[in-house]
């Protein structure tokens, strides 16, 4: 991976990018039973800023497959030690939480396990199995790595039938190689292509997503042709988010992209044929995931 350029200008945080301190007694139950539940999750491993938020509601995104991972992305905050042992039971655990939480969406996410030989995706596959016996008509949302571009692990998870298959292509073409650990541009494409083609044999309707950051040093233009190859990946769901530097020693923000900037790129992405997009400053993959409805996708697919 390309080093990090020190020239680079980390931006001063905005007004805009504040976020509110957990008051709510439901963010408190949501973190006991986390805790009591032995579970990771990707608010906390990955910082998320939303996460007194959403677990103020009662929501949060498992993140399975323990919390290190064998890539080292510049953006990402995920511990990057060897990974561990899978937990047998953590699919059923997984199964628990969404259980006490009632939920009626959830998503599923997963650390990158290159160390392993089918990249962790039978133990996708086992989460959503467990996951839809507490509830047969919850919207089963994952969040995967690409697997290294390996089909028949994706064909793994896309067999255990997902509502949504979401994998982030992270940001545009050409910062690509400085921004992600060994994922390529044109590989996520092909994931998120394939994910809908394997849907669509196995006679299954699944809505594909991807998410982009902004303030890594992206142009426009740039980001307009990335709308345009996730549209012609038959992508549909896309969230726009900004990127925030997690330490010192991950990159720089290079600017911070206004709001009103977030809401003209959100008209354009509808202009362009996507059917929902979330797009803002602390936007992120799973942010309001439950506000898309993917029957209304997929309804006119079928």
């Amino acid at each position: 991976m390309p080093k990090i350029d020190p020239s680079l200008h980390q931006a001063k945080k905005p007004p805009w990018i504040r976020v509110k301190l957990p008051n709510n007694p439901v963010f408190w139950d949501t973190k006991g039973m986390i805790d009591d539940l032995r579970l990771v999750t990707v608010c906390e491993e990955a910082q998320c800023p939303n996460r007194w938020e959403c677990w103020g509601q009662g929501t949060a995104t498992m993140m399975i497959a323990g919390e290190r991972c064998t890539r080292a992305c510049g953006f990402c905050a995920v511990d990057t030690r060897k990974p561990l042992p899978l937990e047998a039971d953590e699919p059923d655990r997984v199964a628990e939480a969404v259980r006490r939480m009632n939920l009626n969406h959830v998503v599923i996410t997963a650390v990158a396990r290159d160390d392993l030989a089918d990249g962790g995706a039978c133990h996708f596959a086992n989460t959503i199995e467990k996951v839809r016996e507490v509830n047969p008509e919850m919207v089963i949302e994952v969040l995967t790595p690409d697997f290294n571009g390996h089909e028949d692990q994706l064909y793994v998870v896309m067999e255990a039938r997902p509502h949504i298959f979401n994998h982030n292509i992270e940001t545009v073409e050409r910062l690509t190689p400085l921004v992600r650990s060994r994922a390529q541009y044109w590989q996520s494409l092909k994931v998120l292509k394939n994910a809908k083609a394997m849907a669509r044999k196995l006679g299954n309707r699944c809505a594909t997503k991807s998410g982009i950051m902004l303030g890594l040093g992206e142009s426009e233009p740039e980001i307009l042709q990335a709308l345009n190859d996730l549209r012609d990946h038959d992508v549909t769901v896309l969230t726009l988010g900004q990127y925030l530097r997690p330490s010192p020693k991950h990159l720089p923000v290079v600017e911070y992209v206004l709001p009103e900037t977030f809401d003209r790129l959100k008209e354009i992405a509808l202009e362009k044929g996507f059917r929902h997009v979330a797009s803002g400053p602390l936007v992120r993959s799973s942010y309001h995931a439950a506000d898309f409805k993917p029957e209304l996708d997929l309804d006119e697919e079928a």
